[in-house]
């Protein structure tokens, strides 16, 4: 046999060293390759349903809207706009439930059972942003927690389902009637116990509103035991159109899949977004339907847009934590997502023939039914390509070559579309959605040189495109001096700039019965604790500011609205927020409407370092001013010495924050810090 290749060897360079070999051959033995055939002769596999990301789970993207412009705009255009950057075909968002869900609170559109708004909160805005570039992209929506009149006194929303059903679909009505966004699924109570009953009611109750397009999500858990449900509950499996597990690991389970209903990772990824994170990323992307058929892949977060120094900072697509300064990063996570989702399109089909290779990594293909095709391939090692979650088991990638054979209706395809990325741990010359020179096809062939740690994507799609802006500034550090005197009139948020609510919710507000100095404030408005996702303190904190502070005065007119009982604070060196939010230290400056004060050196106010009468009551304004110097602090009420020289037993560091001693209202207003 003529051993001879009969076309060149295509060597492609970046900064002058060889990094991959593209090999064009008419022989196999030739390139001493493994084959892999590409065919949609006997079918096509599962549809397609889409990449996406998740804002909300909770409070992810609370700096965004705090960006100044052109630096959100070109956010969200590397994340929504098509053929651009990530292009994603889906967006998924919390319904605000009042209560911490992860890095912060997001508010609900009904804090009270006779209270409805949709205004509250960023993510109608930042559905509508995503509309506004992509006009295709699917919306979902799902609740992590519920305002505590939906529990009736309970921390459980399913004791009156009628009630949860109604505060659901409302949310789904709100969206169109204010923002005209037609939300596509709705899921059910993130990573908690699911309710049969709910489930039907809440499909009837959609029906009945002429809400039939609006598909069910269950149960943004895991696989069991939803999938046994459905298989033994015949109106249950009508009514679910899709299951969504959250961190598969790339595999399903067989009751799954028995039901014949679509599968999703409909939460994943949630890892730091370096190139380990990006090569999760790559890895999941692929293998979520290789290895486990699921034919949506949604990211937790969408972007990381909230203080880093609280849970999981940087865990998303993309980093956008400094609207002060402007800057942001375009993580390696974006043009991995661009790899799949600029080539394909909710709605194409993968094809049967999807796998393994020999030597490690995967590929996937998809087409449209047109004659379109787009075959994905990665290569991550395991040390390289490590999630969060679950634990990753061992296995082995090393470099090959691959043969692949198009047959059926792709075998008259004559040339592909080349975009490659490879990371590289060694020398940090990482390559990134690079478009390489089209592969020319002999008899329906290409064989490929697959190195360790890439991606590829060959396609017949010619659109694609790195899209870029200049350089956003650089990065500096929150201001050691800040005020906010809260004079905002017709506010675009309901949350003023950089605070980050971790239990309650602290909204601009108009307050008509204030002569005049303080008529515009920031009030808390949440009255009842929540049906909280995770364990809300029992006080409300909203913390601002850099985590790194130690040194610092805080300084803000306060007004106690509750009689007798009420109380409020101003904070400083605060050391916890999310999840562990009432487990915070720091110095906690309290007045209470019964007269009194205390310092203490945490949020439940259980270690008392000083205390005494204050002449604080409620419905008069005061100021607080707190100084932290080393290892003392000091305190003013009203511009006069109240204590003085307390020494500290730490923290050393941490945020500002204002709160209140419990689920009441109490406003603020002329909010000042300044860090030495």
């Amino acid at each position: 046999m003529n051993m001879a290749v009969k076309q060149n060897i295509s060597v492609f360079k970046f900064h002058g060293i060889v990094s991959i070999f593209v090999i064009f051959c008419s022989y196999v033995f030739a390139c001493r390759a493994q084959s892999y055939i590409l065919d949609d002769e006997k079918g096509l596999g599962r549809e397609f349903d889409g990449i996406g990301g998740l804002s909300g789970g909770g409070a992810t993207s609370r700096l965004l809207v705090n960006y100044p412009e052109p630096y959100r705009s070109q956010v969200l255009d590397y994340l929504f706009k098509p053929n651009f950057g990530a292009s994603l075909h889906i967006l998924k968002v919390e319904i605000g439930g009042d209560a911490q869900t992860t890095d912060g609170t997001e508010p609900s559109h009904m804090h009270y059972e006779d209270d409805e708004n949709y205004f509250r909160g960023y993510e109608w805005w930042l559905m509508r942003e995503a509309k506004k570039r992509n006009p295709n992209i699917t919306l979902i929506g799902l609740p992590w927690a519920f305002p505590g009149w939906i529990g009736r006194g309970k921390n459980w929303p399913y004791d009156y389902p009628d009630i949860t059903v109604y505060y659901v679909v409302s949310w789904i009505i709100g969206a169109k009637q204010y923002h005209d966004l037609d939300i596509d699924y709705v899921g059910i109570w993130n990573e908690r116990n699911f309710d049969s009953k709910y489930i039907k009611l809440l499909r009837y109750t959609l029906d009945k509103h002429g809400l039939e397009r609006v598909k069910i999500i269950a149960s943004d858990n895991l696989w069991e035991p939803i999938s046994l449900f459905m298989m033994l509950d015949t109106e249950l499996r009508d009514v679910v159109d899709v299951i969504g597990a959250h961190y598969p690991g790339t595999y399903t389970v067989a009751d799954a899949v028995k039901t014949g209903k679509k599968l999703w990772s409909s939460e994943d990824y949630s890892t730091f977004n370096d190139d380990i994170g990006g090569g999760c990323w790559a890895r999941i992307l692929n293998q979520n339907y290789v290895n486990g058929l699921m034919t949506s892949t949604i990211s937790w977060n969408l972007v990381a847009s909230y203080y880093e120094d609280l849970p999981f900072g940087k865990d998303g697509l993309m980093t956008a934590q400094e609207p002060w300064s402007g800057n942001y990063l375009v993580e390696s996570p974006i043009w991995i997502t661009a790899h799949t989702t600029q080539f394909t399109q909710p709605g194409w089909s993968y094809l049967q023939t999807v796998g393994h290779f020999k030597h490690g990594g995967s590929y996937v293909a998809l087409t449209d039914g047109l004659g379109n095709l787009t075959i994905v391939i990665e290569t991550m090692t395991h040390d390289h390509s490590v999630c969060i979650r679950p634990p990753l088991p061992g296995f082995n990638v090393s470099a090959q070559n691959a043969t692949f054979s198009l047959k059926g209706s792709f075998s008259t395809l004559t040339v592909l579309q080349v975009w490659y990325s490879r990371f590289d741990f060694k020398t940090r010359k990482t390559t990134y959605f690079k478009q390489l020179s089209p592969i020319k096809l002999s008899d329906g062939s290409f064989t490929l040189n697959l190195n360790v740690d890439e991606v590829y994507t060959l396609t017949t799609i010619t659109t694609g495109k790195k899209g870029s802006y200049p350089k956003p500034p650089d990065s500096k550090p929150f201001p050691k001096k800040y005020l906010d005197d809260f004079n905002v009139r017709n506010p675009s948020f309901t949350e003023a700039p950089y605070f980050a609510d971790q239990t309650g919710v602290f909204e601009y507000f108009i307050n008509m019965s204030d002569p005049g100095d303080h008529v515009f404030t920031l009030r808390q408005v949440v009255t009842q604790r929540p049906v909280t996702w995770v364990a809300d303190a029992d006080q409300t904190i909203s913390v601002i500011g850099d985590h790194s502070w130690q040194n610092m005065t805080v300084s803000c007119d306060i007004y106690i609205e509750t009689a007798n009982k009420g109380g409020v604070f101003v904070a400083g060196r605060v050391t916890k927020g999310g999840g562990e939010v009432r487990n915070t230290k720091g110095i906690f400056f309290w007045v209470f409407a019964d007269g009194t004060y205390k310092v203490t050196n945490d949020l439940r106010g259980e270690i008392v370092l000083t205390e005494g009468l204050s002449g604080t009551r409620a419905g008069v304004w005061h100021t607080l001013t707190l100084r932290i110097e080393g290892t003392f602090a000091s305190g003013m009420l009203n511009g006069y010495p109240l204590w003085m020289n307390v020494m500290l037993l730490g923290p050393s560091n941490g945020w500002a924050a204002i709160g209140t001693r419990a689920f009441e209202p109490a406003q603020y207003d002329n909010f000042y810090v300044e860090a030495n």
